[in-house]
């Protein structure tokens, strides 16, 4: 009778270990999906001192770095601050690697669904590739701000495309492509400094990079075990409607999840959990501007967090300059951005362990540590830059922790028919504040390059 039951038990054994198979597949599938798509964003950033150093010394009628001189009581060129400071603050980069994606954030969620998702992956693939390139081989730097603009482009049409896409599967790889992108923080910061610190040109450095648009094809089209209801090639007669009833209930199926609902006051009177009863077919216009105006207790905190760190990242970093310590100002500056990205990817990271509802708390502090280095960088009062190695980890944390919370909650506390629209409209919140804190940067850069 032993091998009988044996056989009895093995479909239902083989089917649970297929179930455990596909969503290890899918998790392991997002979270690739999130290192490959904001690796370029990440990386142009960490080369944004080395890009504004080659405009520097290509320029014929400036001095070069090695003649520039750290003068206490020097005049208003920017060469001969205290600060060692470029001609141009880092945030040009920045925002020309946050414009772009501004823009598509703010409009391509209503009309994306048009465009069916592998279409999309294939345009960001593209797009990633070539601003690797174009910065890699330009001769200029306006050459190489284009290539920011096209890496802008893929990351900020792919984290929507993402974030949307995660509906059509279990909730978890929520968590996976939150770890991802932090991944894709410590992955890009790292690799780019550790390349350059052992001697690799920031250009061959970034022609090594290319490998990874490519990655982003095999994890969408060979990692990933889509469900049957996803647009992959063709559009669908609907938009933004509720994934099928079986694939649903998978995602609904937390008894974490429910236990919670049950003890948050009012979950159910949610503005995002607001819908008529019995509506079915695409949203319209005013549905989803009523799901925008649920979804703004989420948005403002989420841009207040990315405009302070921002404005710390862009803004400051570069200010934040030891001249009697082992690392150049180059490489202090890389290391800054290292940091912070580790930051980042342990709290994106930290999703299946400990969840914040209060996301307000988390801007307040980002906020804090934007007026603590402000007084830093004007009075100068910080000992060491180790200090600053601390703060800006901390910094990662917070941000981090206030990125993936914001989308887990919107993704729990929407109506399934809802869920695909607000998932790619919130995503802009993080690239306004990221917009406005370049925008702040650069009178702050002037003003303290004055000095």
């Amino acid at each position: 009778m032993e091998p009988t039951a044996s056989v009895n038990a093995d479909p239902d054994h083989r089917s649970d270990t297929e179930g455990r198979c596909k969503q290890w597949r899918n998790w392991t599938g997002f979270w690739f999906l999130g290192l490959c798509n904001n690796f370029a964003y990440v990386v142009m950033l960490s080369a944004a001192h080395d890009i504004l150093k080659k405009q520097e010394s290509e320029n014929a009628t400036a001095p070069t770095p090695a003649t520039v001189a750290v003068d206490f009581h020097g005049g208003n060129s920017s060469n001969s601050s205290r600060y060692d400071c470029n001609p141009v603050s880092t945030a040009a980069v920045l925002l020309a690697d946050i414009v772009p994606t501004l823009v598509i954030k703010l409009f391509a969620p209503f009309v994306i669904h048009k465009l069916p998702y592998g279409i999309r992956v294939l345009f960001c693939v593209i797009m990633a590739a070539t601003s690797f390139l174009l910065v890699s081989l330009s001769s200029a730097v306006w050459i190489s701000i284009l290539g920011v603009i096209f890496a802008s482009i893929s990351s900020g049409l792919g984290e929507l495309s993402f974030l949307s896409l995660t509906v059509f599967f279990t909730r978890d790889v929520l968590g996976g492509w939150g770890s991802g992108t932090g991944g894709a923080g410590v992955a890009g910061a790292f690799l780019y400094s550790g390349f350059t610190q052992v001697g690799l040109s920031p250009q061959i450095t970034l022609l090594i990079m290319l490998v990874v648009p490519f990655a982003m094809l095999i994890s969408y089209f060979f990692l990933l075990v889509p469900p049957p209801s996803l647009p992959q090639w063709r559009g669908r007669g609907s938009e933004y409607t509720a994934v099928g009833s079986e694939e649903r209930q998978q995602l609904m199926d937390d008894p974490e999840e429910e236990e919670q609902e049950k003890s948050t006051p009012g979950h159910v009177l949610s503005p995002l959990n607001v819908t008529e009863v019995g509506s079915t077919g695409p949203l319209t216009l005013s549905e989803k501007l009523h799901v925008i105006r649920g979804l703004l207790k989420f948005v403002f905190p989420l841009g207040l967090v990315y405009f302070a760190e921002y404005f710390i990242n862009q803004g400051l970093m570069e200010l934040l300059y030891f001249p009697n310590f082992f690392l150049s100002h180059a490489e202090q500056y890389r290391w800054y951005q290292t940091l912070y990205q580790v930051g980042v990817l342990v709290s994106r990271s930290s999703l299946c362990c400990v969840k914040i509802r209060k996301l307000w708390a988390l801007s307040l502090l980002q906020v804090v540590n934007a007026v603590l280095l402000v007084f830093a960088v004007r009075y100068q009062f910080l000992p060491s830059p180790w200090l600053v190695f601390a703060i800006v980890l901390y910094e990662g944390l917070l941000g981090g922790a206030a990125y993936v919370n914001t989308f887990y909650f919107i993704s729990k506390e929407t109506e399934d028919r809802q869920r695909e629209f607000a998932m790619a409209a919130a995503s802009v919140g993080d690239s306004l504040g990221i917009a406005l804190a370049g925008l702040a940067a650069f009178p702050v850069h002037r003003y303290f390059c004055s000095l």
